[in-house]
This record gives C-alpha cells, structure tokens and sequence, in this order.
C-alpha cells in the first residue's frame, strides 16, 4: 500500500508526514490537536515568551500522563494479582 502524505500543523509550524493508513492519519491529526490544544492552554494561562518551552510543557505533560497510565497498570495488575492469589488458597482449602 502506498503511503499517505498530509500535512499536520503543530504550534503553527507545518510538518508533512507519511502514513500507513487512513487510521494512522486520523490519530495524527489528533494528537497534534491535542497538543495545539494544550499549547493554547499553556500560552494563555502562564507568560511563556518562547514556543520551545510550551512545547517542552506539552511534551512533559504527555509523558507524564502516559508514566502515570503505566504506574496505575502495573498497580491494578499488582492487586489483580494478590486477589487471584487469595482466591486460589480459598479454593485451594475447600478442596482438601
């Protein structure tokens, strides 16, 4: 399959991408929404003199959101776990 070329627009500098697929396009354009989003957000709500330091905000700001995405995983996983576990050593006991 070919790929796509578009054209995305992120803090009103223009970037031309290539993509696999109409899907792949979609999440593209709205990722850098979000990020154009955010960075709004950011230029209104505190005196940021240099683009580059929105975009170091932004960038923050994702990571972070997908670390603490990661944390709360391994954390539910974690307690899904010990849950399985206790679940187990009940059965476990009633079938001795």
């Amino acid at each position: 399959m070919d790929k796509l070329k578009i054209k995305i627009t992120i803090g009103g500098r223009v970037y031309p991408l290539s993509v696999n697929s109409a899907n792949e396009e979609e999440g593209m354009r709205k990722a850098a929404k979000k990020i154009n989003d955010l960075i709004q957000k950011f230029e209104q709500n505190y005196a940021v003199s240099d683009k580059q330091d929105v975009l170091a905000m932004c960038a923050l700001q994702f990571a972070a959101a997908l670390e603490i995405q990661t944390i709360n995983k391994d954390s539910d996983l974690e307690e899904a776990t010990k849950k399985i576990e206790t679940l187990n050593q009940l059965v476990s006991s009633h079938l001795k």
